[in-house]
This record gives structure tokens, C-alpha cells and sequence, in this order.
């Protein structure tokens, strides 16, 4: 299959592009092409899908663009918490998922942590299987937001800066932006569905990618998102400045009873109102015997 390149017309558009399926000859031509695992460990495309038994199985290869892709990484965390691996366990025919990134494999570990990916992810640097299975090179976003996509975009954005700043030199290890990726499910050795990006956050929606594989078509679950974090958090903030305000405030009440300048204060205040309460006795003891008072308030 060929591949068309990305020109200047890609930044805005859909692609046209079909979803045919691989022919037998396609996946023959392609079937000992190298992808590499998280070690960069290399083993041929056909071992990801051919049993070496001859069970009957399927395995759903996703091929995602580069590794800081804030819309692929988007699509796999919908795609995780809706389609678990318990979910598979659940199907009458066994059934797996595999992920295909066209960056090197030492990203690999930074791409599943980051979008909490539990099947396995390979690597296909050269990206010989995106051209050989018909998936194009594109920078347009397309006119329609996906609804797998929970994260603004401009917070995938910085999402994505963030990680390959983070990555330093593994900044230029992610990949090639320009290309897409798509979905195929490979049925005993042949692909019976697959879909082809169009741009670059047109993944197959969840709900078609769950009915292809025999369940039902629900949505996503909604996901923590970047914005409803900031808020809590914002809010768990002032709370707590909140309790440490009150918690100084009465600090400094029980700091000024106990303190040694506080204590004096206090003992200073009564014996003078001891003195005072002397004195006033002392006139009235004079008054009632009729001896004259003195100065400081002493009978004479």
C-alpha cells in the first residue's frame, strides 16, 4: 500500500484515506518486518498476532503517533479504563491488545506511565508498517473533537511539552509528528476491521472499537481531568490555609498566656490590684476608728 506524504494542505482537512482491510499479500509483505519491545528486543510484526499454536485468537493492534502525542495518549487512557483486561477474560474468544508507537523503545516506560496503559507497547522506529498498511502523514486536527478526548487540547498541549522537556534528550527520540496511526484486529493471521486516521485525533471512537471486539458499545468513563485536579486542589489549598490561620491564631493566644513576659504581666496586674484593695481597707479601718489618714493611705 502506499503512503501519501504530508504536504502544507495536511495542517487543515480531513486525508483521504480508506479502511480496507490488508490483503493476505500485505501482511505477507510486511509479516517479518522488526518492532521492538521495551528492552529494544526486536521480534517480527507476524509474532504479535500468529499464534504459534493454532488456537483461535484475535489481537487488536493499535498503532499510535508519535510518543508525546497529547491525542494519542488521551485515546489509550479512555481506551484502558473502558476496556480492561478483565473485560477481555470476559470474551468468548481470546483476545488481546497490543500498541504500536513510531518513537524508540526507551520511551516506552515514560508512555505507559503516563497513560496508565496496561498491554504490552512495541516500538517501529522506522515506521516500515505505518507505510506498508496504508497509514498516511498529517498535522490537520480535523473539525471535530473526539469524544475519547477528556483533556482540552490545550492542556494535552502542555502535557506534552511538559513530558518532552522532562524526556531531555529523549525530547527527539518520540517520533515522527507528521504521522498517524489507526486500528486493526487481526482474526487467524488476517485483519477482519481495521481503521485509518484521517488526522491526527481520529482513533476509532471507544464505543466502535468495544462492539468490533464483541462487547458492548458504551462510552468511556469519565477520568480525573487536568482542570477538575487544579480545582480540588485549589480548594484542598484554601481549606487548609483556612485550619492553619485558625491554628496560628490560637497558638499565639496560648503563646502569650504561657510565655514568661505573659506571666509577669499577669503577676504585675495582681499584686497591684492586691495593693490597691490594701489600701482602700486600710481607710476604711481608719475612717471607723477616727484616726487621721496619712499619705500613702495608713492610719497615723
Amino acid at each position: 500500500m502506499n503512503n501519501p506524504q504530508g504536504s502544507a494542505g495536511d495542517f487543515t482537512g480531513d486525508i483521504a484515506v480508506n479502511d480496507n482491510p490488508p490483503t493476505r499479500k500485505d501482511l505477507d509483505e510486511v509479516a517479518e518486518f522488526p518492532v521492538l519491545d521495551v528492552n529494544g528486543k526486536p521480534h517480527t510484526f507476524k509474532s504479535l498476532y500468529q499464534p504459534e499454536n493454532d488456537e483461535s485468537s484475535r489481537t487488536l493492534i493499535i498503532f499510535i503517533r508519535h510518543f508525546f502525542c497529547g491525542n494519542c495518549q488521551e485515546y489509550l487512557r479512555s481506551l484502558s479504563t473502558s476496556i480492561t483486561p478483565d473485560a477481555l477474560k470476559s470474551l468468548s474468544t481470546p483476545t488481546n491488545i497490543l500498541v504500536i508507537g513510531c518513537g524508540q523503545p526507551e520511551l516506552i516506560p515514560m508512555y505507559a506511565r503516563e497513560t496508565g496503559c496496561p498491554y504490552p507497547i512495541y516500538a517501529d522506529p522506522s515506521k516500515m508498517l505505518y507505510s506498508q498498511l496504508g497509514m498516511i502523514r498529517t498535522l490537520s486536527l480535523g473539525s471535530k473533537r473526539p469524544e475519547y478526548m477528556q483533556y482540552s487540547l490545550p492542556s494535552a498541549v502542555v502535557r506534552a511539552i511538559y513530558q518532552s522537556i522532562k524526556a531531555g534528550r529523549g525530547a527527539f527520540q518520540g517520533g515522527d509528528y507528521w504521522q498517524v496511526g489507526g486500528e486493526f484486529l487481526f482474526e487467524d493471521g488476517r485483519v477482519s476491521w481495521c481503521h485509518r486516521m484521517k488526522n491526527t485525533r481520529d482513533h476509532a471512537e471507544i464505543p466502535e472499537t468495544r462492539r468490533q471486539l464483541g462487547l458492548d458499545g458504551a462510552k468511556p468513563p469519565p477520568r480525573k481531568t487536568f482542570s477538575s485536579g487544579i480545582r480540588r486542589s485549589s480548594s484542598q489549598l484554601s481549606r487548609k490555609l483556612s485550619d492553619r490561620r485558625k491554628s496560628w491564631s490560637r497558638s499565639r493566644d496560648r503563646t502569650e498566656k504561657s510565655s514568661p513576659e505573659g506571666s509577669v504581666m499577669e503577676e504585675v496586674k495582681e499584686d497591684k490590684g492586691a495593693e490597691e484593695a490594701g489600701e482602700r481597707a486600710s481607710q476604711e479601718e481608719g475612717q471607723r476608728k477616727g484616726a487621721p489618714i496619712t499619705a500613702n493611705g495608713s492610719a497615723a
